[in-house]
């Protein structure tokens, strides 16, 4: 694979093969791949060294939770200090500092309007060096939790599944969400340890919960099955070559919207997609080997989706924080 640096297929094979099953048996992979359990696990502890992780993460739509995506504007010295204030925040992941350094990313998960409140009408009004606040609530997912590589030609075909087709489709019709998960202890207790390793063994997993294993693995399948857990893959995309990540903005005519957020999310270089609320009704994040990537993914895919009136973009300079650790 072109960019992949030192990865052979085996590697990128086991990558792809966890984002699409976080917690696949390594056996299970291995005989897939076609390789040894060992060797595969070897491979496996090599790539926790560059970083790797699998990270269980609640699915804030299915919990009642909402998301926001929140574009601060910083006095020139005082984004970086800001960043770190909002990484040592629970409910905060994905910072990144874009535009010269002056502009900052954050994505913000709340589970109910005080939370919200606090932070948007009280702590961050009040924050020094911050001279403006854009709060976007985030509409609609269509990408699932994401991560934040992908890789393509090797045996598990397609490397992410999103929620939804590539191919724009009638609307469906309206229908109301259902009512949120409700979660007990246990519950709360299994997703807090999966927010710091999801592949920790059902053993461990007992005994933060205080539960039997096979209890463990009930509980596990049901949240799954019912939407409210997922699994994130984090490995540095620079990793696999790709070192220019860049948030995009989009205007989209109404009523064209869903179709073009379905295509946006289907497209390999994208990581995240949603409709939002703001000036811009989608917004995305993107994963590109150089300008030259970006500059031919803008002039032959992003004018190919439905209604696009235009684009922004906002290439991301450092990383401050990636995943959250929040249960």
């Amino acid at each position: 694979m072109t960019g992949s640096g030192t990865f052979d297929t085996l590697e990128l094979g086991l990558l792809q093969a966890l984002q699409l099953d976080g917690r696949a048996a390594l056996s299970r992979i291995a005989r897939r791949l076609g390789a040894s359990e060992r060797t595969l696990a070897r491979r496996y502890s090599r790539l926790c060294t560059l970083g790797l992780r699998v990270v269980g993460q609640p699915v804030p739509a299915r919990l009642g939770m909402t998301r926001w995506l929140l574009r601060l504007h910083c006095a020139p010295g005082s984004a970086g200090s800001v960043a770190q204030a909002l990484a040592r925040r629970p409910d905060t992941s994905w910072i990144s500092l874009a535009s010269g350094g002056t502009e900052l990313y954050c994505a913000l998960t709340t589970s109910t309007r005080h939370e919200r409140d606090k932070l948007l009408l009280e702590k961050l009004p009040r924050t020094p060096g911050l001279t403006s606040v854009d709060a976007h609530c985030l509409l609609r997912v269509f990408t699932g939790i994401t991560s934040t590589w992908y890789a393509s030609g090797i045996p598990f075909g397609p490397a992410r599944r999103v929620q939804v087709e590539g191919i724009p489709a009638p609307a469906p019709e309206f229908r109301e969400p259902p009512a949120p998960l409700s979660l007990d202890a246990t519950d709360l207790a299994l997703l807090a340890e999966l927010a710091k390793d999801g592949r920790a063994a059902l053993p461990e997993l007992a005994a933060a919960t205080g539960r039997s294993p096979s209890s463990v693995q009930r509980r596990l399948e049901h949240l799954k099955a019912q939407g409210a857990l997922g699994f994130s893959v984090d490995f540095a995309p620079r990793h696999l070559g790709y070192d220019l990540m860049t948030h995009l903005w989009l205007r989209v005519a109404p009523g064209e919207a869903s179709a073009a957020g379905r295509a946006l999310a289907a497209h390999p270089e994208i990581a995240f997609a949603a409709a939002t609320t703001g000036p811009h009704n989608l917004v995305a994040s993107g994963v590109f080997r150089g300008d030259h990537d970006l500059h031919h993914y803008l002039d032959h895919r992003i004018g190919s989706l439905p209604g696009i009136q235009s684009i922004e973009t906002a290439p991301i300079l450092r990383e401050v924080k990636r995943l959250t650790f929040r249960a």
